[in-house]
């Protein structure tokens, strides 16, 4: 598959693709749901609950976090995740002004 050209989109585009990317996947749907759900910063703990390889549930972190949807700290050699709520709130703004822009039309 041939590499995507982003810089054809504009950065609004391209922003609720990567938090649509986010919630395209069952495994980041549970580790966002997870984290919501804590009272506090949660490191290794989201292998367990999830079920998935420390490699994967790191691949998935990855991509929520480039999507800015969560917040990480170190804290000796674990990191910590929280959700990053204002990204969340913005996200939910962004995708109510896609939506209520966009024409919809069906026969």
């Amino acid at each position: 598959m041939g590499a995507t050209k982003f810089n054809i989109y504009t950065d609004y585009v391209n922003e609720i693709a990567a938090i649509a990317k986010v919630f395209a996947h069952p495994a980041r749907v549970a580790i966002i749901s997870y984290i919501s759900k804590q009272q506090s910063c949660i490191c290794n703990d989201i292998v367990e609950e999830i079920g998935l390889s420390q490699a994967t549930i790191s691949q998935h972190l990855e991509v929520i976090n480039k999507a800015g949807l969560i917040r990480g700290t170190f804290k000796g050699t674990s990191k910590c995740y929280c959700l990053n709520v204002e990204r969340l709130k913005d996200f939910k703004e962004l995708i109510g002004s896609f939506l209520h822009t966009t024409a919809i039309n069906c026969c």
